[in-house]
């Protein structure tokens, strides 16, 4: 048996693995963007305080578990223990060989070994301005991409786009090496600029996953092709007073344009030579899955076989799956 942490900016998810099969889990309101809790010392005690009730909850103690084996941000210098990235590409074996096992009460203050899965780096060049491009980081994402690729779509090549917070294309080659990957902010940016700017009283409070228009999609993208990301954003704004549109429209018009921007992350992969010619799996809220669907068709002329993985379960049970991939392979 054991224990699965998977933490992230704002919450900390645990499962309790019995062979493969999640017996429990256990919700955390805390993570390692949680400015109270950091400020105050008490994630690491958040932790194992949630480890204890979960265990607790099933009549369990520290020894009937195994490990415990953490990724994601928890990895990081906000989190329990930083481990450094490892350097592109990288294997499954590779990746298990650099987990680090740690039993130490400093870290984790139960009498429970917890192992850190590492997360990924881009190779680069050289360090120097000039590499600028090259640069990119991950932490928890490897450990979803080994999920994906370990348990559902096993066809090599294989590039894996998660749309949420922030926009993350990871490619893993023929050899099924985590080949690196390309990020951008376009999620924060979204959320932001709907809740921090005047933009957000122009569009709904809820997206409507079931709207689509292929139309409005095509017209972000030649705005932001010519006019640029930024003034196609205040567009939102402008033409609930210029044209006859909906708040429905007018919100799926400023997804679009981030959508638009975002085709850039492909030419990117191909710059640092991701293939890209492989089946291509697109995860988070499907209106948005759609976008980049079409959006990647239209501009590249390809016929990749796309899949989407919309539910959150679903999405969830990746970094599972994953995790409980990379504790199989260790003694």
């Amino acid at each position: 048996m054991i224990i699965i942490i998977d933490s992230g900016s704002t919450q900390t998810r645990l499962y309790l693995l019995r062979d493969e099969e999640i017996v429990a889990e256990h919700l955390l309101a805390i993570g390692v963007n949680s400015g109270k809790a950091r400020s105050q010392g008490d994630f690491r005690d958040a932790i194992a305080a949630g480890i204890s009730e979960l265990l607790r909850a099933n009549q369990l103690t520290p020894g009937d578990v195994r490990f415990a084996i953490a990724s994601g941000m928890i990895t990081s210098n906000l989190g329990l223990l930083e481990i450094p990235h490892i350097t592109a590409p990288v294997s499954l074996e590779q990746l298990v060989s650099r987990v680090v096992k740690v039993k130490d009460p400093a870290i984790l203050p139960l009498d429970l070994e917890i192992r850190f899965v590492p997360g990924i780096k881009n190779a680069q060049a050289d360090r120097s301005w000039s590499s600028l491009r090259d640069i990119d980081l991950m932490r928890g994402e490897e450990t979803q991409a080994v999920g994906l690729m370990t348990s559902i779509y096993r066809n090599l090549p294989l590039t894996m786009i998660e749309l949420g917070s922030t926009t993350k294309l990871i490619h893993i080659d023929a050899q099924g090496r985590i080949a690196g990957s390309i990020t951008s902010l376009s999620g924060q940016v979204y959320a932001a600029v709907k809740k921090e700017t005047f933009i957000g009283a122009s569009m709904l409070e809820e997206e409507d996953d079931d709207f689509f228009s292929a139309d409005i999609l095509q017209y972000a993208c030649d705005s932001v092709h010519h006019a640029g990301l930024l003034r196609t954003l205040l567009f939102t704004r402008f033409i609930e007073f210029s044209l006859p549109c909906t708040a429905v429209e007018r919100t799926f018009f400023c997804q679009a344009a981030l959508a638009a921007d975002d085709m850039k992350l492909f030419d990117e992969a191909e710059r640092l030579g991701f293939s890209l010619q492989g089946d291509i799996v697109l995860t988070g809220k499907r209106q948005r899955c759609e976008m980049y669907r079409s959006l990647w068709r239209s501009r590249y002329g390809l016929e990749n076989p796309v899949h989407f993985i919309c539910d959150k379960d679903e999405i969830a049970q990746l970094a599972i799956k994953g995790a409980g991939h990379i504790a199989r392979q260790m003694t």
